[in-house]
């Protein structure tokens, strides 16, 4: 029996996908305010509340796992120094995504922020 699939897939290829949310979690973490899809930011939302978890451990382990997810030293640096610690006493929720206006006539596709809280 054939089931729907829980993640989208924005019409590309899992390695693109993979390499899409890697690209826009680095973004996230770097800049903390990123605009982009709304589709796209509601998958970013759960892949980045991990790496905010990881970041809350601060063990080895939790720093292998984001470097493996991030692939980008300053991104994991920034999310254990200083992103993790502001959300110590909180037990999730560490971003919010805010509705903007639909793109232009040509694709008419609805944008969305997404930042830290």
């Amino acid at each position: 029996m054939a089931y729907t699939k829980k993640a989208q897939t924005f019409h590309r290829k899992s390695d693109q996908r993979r390499a899409l949310l890697k690209s826009l979690m680095r973004s996230l973490i770097l800049e903390e305010r990123i605009s982009t899809t709304e589709a796209k930011a509601k998958a970013l939302r759960p892949a980045v509340e991990r790496l905010v978890t990881y970041g809350k451990k601060n063990t080895l382990a939790s720093r292998r796992l984001a470097k493996a997810r991030l692939g980008d030293d300053e991104a994991v640096k920034k999310l254990f120094s200083a992103i993790a610690p502001r959300y110590a006493d909180r037990a999730g929720g560490y971003t919010r995504i805010v509705k903007r206006s639909v793109r232009g006539s040509n694709d008419a596709r609805k944008l969305a922020y997404i930042a830290f809280v």
